[in-house]
């Protein structure tokens, strides 16, 4: 029964303190630039008094839509959406007849297997299986992501003039 108390009487306080908390706020201005004074520029050309283009705030969905309306119509037909399916099934299909076998269907373990097969036997011993077996990165213990920094593309060399 006296944890009960306890646990509430706690409860109280730690909102008490909260409220207390959120209420002492200053209303002292941001040490913060004001943004217009930052992002004002110095000296302005007749082209800066174009209007600039308004960027669209298009969501995650509506970039998927479009991605798939390839004609822009506004309607995803059947075909739209098929289409990446037919292209990763025309991949697979290694003759081209419009029918995949078995075997093309298994082509990644049936290459697998035939890497993994040094003796060419038609069967792997257990030090030929063990070479199949999924490579694992290690698991990296209390790191924080690791950010690349993106490759620059080499300069152009200029063209030859003749």
């Amino acid at each position: 029964m006296w944890r009960y108390l306890a646990g509430g009487l706690g409860t109280l306080v730690l909102v008490g303190a909260g409220l207390f908390l959120w209420g002492s706020r200053p209303d002292t201005p941001s040490p913060l630039p004001a943004a217009s004074a930052a992002t004002a520029s110095p000296r302005q050309t007749a082209e800066d008094d174009a209007p600039l283009p308004e960027a669209s705030a298009r969501t995650r969905e509506q970039k998927r839509f479009d991605r798939y309306d390839k004609d822009r119509n506004g309607a995803i037909t059947r075909e739209e959406y098929l289409a990446a399916r037919r292209k990763a099934y025309a991949k697979l299909d290694r003759d081209g007849d419009g029918k995949l076998s078995f075997d093309e269907w298994a082509i990644k373990a049936t290459t697998k297997f035939a890497t993994a097969d040094r003796d060419k036997s038609g069967a792997m011993n257990a030090a030929e299986f063990a070479t199949t077996a999924v490579k694992r990165r290690p698991a990296r213990a209390n790191c924080p992501p690791t950010r690349t920094a993106p490759v620059e593309a080499p300069e152009a060399a200029p063209a030859e003039e003749s």
